[in-house]
């Protein structure tokens, strides 16, 4: 049970204060490098983590993740490039706003609504994760087992694109996941006798080749050449302006909270229906997409309310909801740490360490953002060919830290091969890299139940939860794969009378 004097030696703790203070920075940096989302941004400071205290490191990844949700913000206002996919919505009022001579408005807007919507997701991070953590405790292997598929198939349904592909990509995981030693027999699989394989295909290397090397070589072939004006300053709103903001802000909280606890949701949803219902019930709506605060206002508050509420499914079911999710999932396993409720009785601290991480970061997040502009400004400007070979760099020192390996890199860069031929051909990788992350729990969960009854598959429809979880991913399959029959015949009947 944790005591307050453990919450105030943490708040006062100088580790701690340097992790969330420089998570933050660095979270800033990459989410203002158009192109280098938050889940990229996580993912190159993750292999760094793996020597680290295992509450300090998660700790930095959350706050990592806060900070690049406003980063993405910075280019979005000052270049219509936005830095993150959850600031896309943040382009169409705030780049207005910049075009007349208001990008420092925009800018304090920007940081201050996510300050607010930042507060409000831990706020509900602190309240709901413990209580629903506890209905883990219900669960049985079925269940678990039913969990992991309603993951899987979430996420392929919603990544965008072809079910099929989304389920392939997954499959393509899973089957990544089953490398290595056999959970229940100790039996060594698909080792081909290299030694380096019998621990298996750690999902950090997944997650970096996936993520940040198949970014690197997508952005090769690109030619664009970004600058941004390095004169601007942030300018804070008044009281007067946050209180005519209010409604838009606390609309961005509301849907932030909802999308971060749907799986599949994510910030860039989030911010999108933020901005559209904002527009609904705001007072003056025919200013939207011309330079309105509002609707600079709401998606922030959205997309950094999800920062926060994204991590209650995670922490709770072990469960991610996004890119940004799965990579701290990955974290937390790395260190050998497990979401639920013995997450939360064997390892208050790393729990603590979130909380009081998060509200320094959120906090700090004012002075730091004022203070960072410059830098962020100068980074984006600094030539592609520069920016990519640091982050290449940065990358394989990262990922060679892990176990002082050579075959680690060789994996990491097939990987990102990998990702980049399956962008090309239109295959999301989120899926795939969930296969990899909840392979473990999804095999060793069908092993216990065939184990326990038998070998005998009714096991999975004599658990109510097994039933529930498995319905709610087949009304998944099923809807997107009505809607993709329905909008192929609606191609057709447009191509017809075209």
């Amino acid at each position: 049970m944790t005591t307050f004097q453990d919450i105030i030696h943490l708040l006062t703790g100088t580790p701690l204060f340097f992790v969330a203070i420089g998570g933050l920075t660095w979270g800033i940096l990459g989410g203002a490098l158009p192109g280098i989302s938050a889940s990229i941004t996580m993912a190159l400071v993750l292999p760094f983590t793996y020597t680290m205290d295992p509450a300090q490191a998660i700790a930095l990844l959350a706050c990592v993740y806060i900070g690049a949700e406003y980063g993405g913000s910075i280019p979005a206002i000052l270049i219509r490039t936005p830095g993150t996919n959850s600031s896309a919505a943040t382009v169409i009022d705030g780049y207005e706003m910049n075009r007349q001579g208001r990008a420092g408005e925009a800018l304090g807007i920007s940081l201050m609504s996510g300050v607010v919507g930042s507060l409000f997701g831990l706020a509900m991070l602190i309240l709901l994760t413990e209580p629903l953590s506890w209905l883990a405790l219900a669960f049985t292997p079925p269940s678990y087992f039913g969990l992991g598929i309603l993951g899987l198939s979430v996420i392929a349904s919603m990544s965008g694109g072809s079910l099929i592909k989304g389920l392939a990509s997954a499959t393509i995981g899973l089957m990544i996941a089953t490398v290595g030693t056999d959970p229940i027999s100790g039996v060594t699989r698909f080792t081909f006798d290299i030694p380096d394989l019998l621990g298996g295909i750690e999902p950090v290397l997944v997650m970096v080749g996936l993520f940040a090397l198949t970014e690197l070589m997508s952005q090769s072939g690109s030619t664009t050449v970004l600058q941004l004006n390095e004169t601007i300053r942030i300018k804070l709103p008044s009281w007067s302006m946050m209180k005519r903001l209010k409604r838009s802000q606390t609309i961005g909280c509301i849907l932030g909270l909802f999308e971060g606890l749907t799986p599949g949701g994510g910030g860039s949803i989030a911010a999108f229906m933020s901005y559209n219902e904002a527009k609904r019930w705001s007072k003056t709506p025919e200013t939207f997409g011309k330079g309105s605060e509002e609707g600079v206002a709401a998606p922030e508050a959205a997309n950094n309310t999800v920062a926060s509420t994204a991590l209650i499914p995670l922490l709770s079911f072990g469960i991610p909801s996004s890119n940004s999710t799965a990579v701290l999932l990955g974290g937390l396993l790395m260190h050998g740490l497990i979401p639920g409720p013995r997450l939360f009785e064997q390892s208050a601290q790393v729990i603590d360490s979130i909380y009081v991480g998060s509200f320094i970061a959120i906090v700090a997040q004012i002075g730091v953002g004022m203070i960072i502009l410059p830098a962020c400004i100068w980074l984006v400007n600094r030539p592609r060919a520069y920016r990519a070979g640091f982050i290449f760099a940065l990358i394989l020192s990262g990922i060679f830290t892990l176990n002082n390996s050579l075959f680690d890199l060789g994996i990491a860069l097939a990987l990102g091969l990998v990702g980049y031929l399956m962008r090309i051909a239109g295959f999301p990788v989120l899926p795939m890299i969930l296969g990899v992350v909840l392979g473990h729990m999804v095999e060793s969960s069908y092993r216990r139940s065939l184990v326990l009854s038998g070998g005998d598959h009714i096991i999975f429809l004599q658990d109510p939860i097994a039933v529930f979880l498995l319905s709610i991913a087949l009304i998944f399959v099923v809807f997107s794969l009505t809607r993709e029959f329905r909008d192929a015949r609606k191609t057709k009947i447009e191509e017809a009378h075209s």
